[in-house]
Order: C-alpha cells, then structure tokens, then sequence
C-alpha cells in the first residue's frame, strides 16, 4: 500500500504539472465525455488504459461481471450512472466491456461457494440469462470454454438489460447513442467487439471498421405510422 501512496505524490510532482492545460480546462469548463464504458471492476482491466484515455474522456462505471440490471424504480449505483450519461453528458457512446478469466462468470459457471457471499449471489442473478443459454445451447462446453462463452453471453445480456433504461431508449430511438459490446482477451492483449448484425465478436482493427452492437440511427416506425395516417 504504501508504493500506492507513494505514487500519488509522483501524480503531483510529475504527472499533474506536464498535464497542467489540460487539467485546467476541466477544472474550468467541466467535463464532456464522448463514451460511457461499463467494465467489470476486475483489478486487471483498466479502461482507460485499453482505449489509452485522457482526463475527461471516459465515463466509467466498474462492478462485478460488468452488470447492468434491467431498469426498475428502484434507485441504484449503475441505474443513476447510466442516466447521469446519457441525461446530462450526452455521451455518444456506450460501452459494456468485459473481459476473460472474469471471477464473476466463473461464480455463474459454478456458483459453488456463493453461499457464503449472498450479496454477490443476488447480483449475479443479473446474468442468469448468460449462463442460462449456454447451458441450454452449448452443453458440451467445459471450463474455460464455458466461462468464455458465458462472459460472451453476459455482454450481450447487459446489453439487453441497457435498453430498457428510459435515457437510453430515449437515445436509440433519437439516434443519439451507439451501443458497443467488448471483450479484453487478457492473455492474447487483444479486444473484440460485438458485431450486431451477425451476432460474432471480432478482433478490433485499424483497417476496419469498428464493430457496434448497435448503430445509432433514429427510429423510423413512428414516422411510418404518421404517413399511414
């Protein structure tokens, strides 16, 4: 811990003195990120390093099994973060971002031992569905072959789960927002995004185009309702 702190004093002798303009732009004009990413709070996965962020950047939202429970009136920590996003920052983007070797899906593989954190237990309920289609669609899978085809599974289900927030559908329906599902290969150093067409991740690359799980472009079925009118 205290290498930790020793760092902090690094971050103001260094770090925040060669980044001074930047700082004080945000200090002075607040903040406006472009993306909102929701990462599963893993130690190993840092987001800003992945897209090799600046200050104010990135919105970031980190919890166990990069969860997004379906929207309900109960207030919460991801529900009010989403909303905060998409309401007042306007952000373009969103990212649900998970990655392999995740602690949480195991615990979805093989809840085993969950008895014991029942408040874990209840939040992994979020990504039942997850666990729920593989088992059903690809039983043969075994060990981590099945916890990567259920942390796969879980991006796609958060995904699901993030629609159905006001703000968000708000955003789709407007075209405001695009929707993203990743997943950090922490073995291979490599990202793969969700292609929303086909339904496949693939490797993020240069010379394509960048996979969406959702493009943003506004909804026309209102539009067609009023001409047959």
């Amino acid at each position: 811990m205290n290498e930790l702190i020793g760092r902090v004093f690094h971050f103001e002798t260094s770090i925040y003195p060669s980044n001074g303009e930047l700082y004080g732009k945000l200090a002075q004009h607040g903040q406006s990120p472009k993306a909102l990413i929701i990462s599963c709070a893993d130690s190993r996965i840092v987001p800003e390093h992945i897209v090799q962020a600046q200050p104010g950047d990135l919105f970031v939202c980190r919890n166990a099994g990069n969860i997004v429970p379906p929207y309900a009136t109960m207030n919460g920590g991801v529900t009010s973060t989403v909303e905060y996003a998409v309401a007042a920052l306007g952000v373009s983007d969103i990212i649900v971002c998970g990655h392999s070797d995740c602690g949480a899906m195991k615990a979805l593989s093989d809840p085993t031992g969950l008895e014991k954190m029942p408040n874990v237990a209840a939040w992994l309920r979020h990504g039942a569905a997850a666990e729920h289609i593989v088992s059903n669609c690809h039983g043969h899978l075994e060990g981590g072959e099945r916890v990567r085809a259920i942390t796969l599974e879980n991006i796609i289900a958060q995904i699901s789960h993030l629609r159905t927030h006001p703000s968000v559908a708000a955003a789709i329906a407007s075209g405001a927002v695009t929707l993203h599902g990743w997943f950090v290969d922490i073995h291979a150093g490599q990202v793969l995004g969700l292609e929303g067409d086909s339904g496949e991740f693939v490797p993020l690359r240069a010379d394509r185009d960048l996979p969406v799980a959702l493009p943003a472009r506004s909804r026309v079925a209102t539009e067609f309702a009023e001409a047959a009118e």
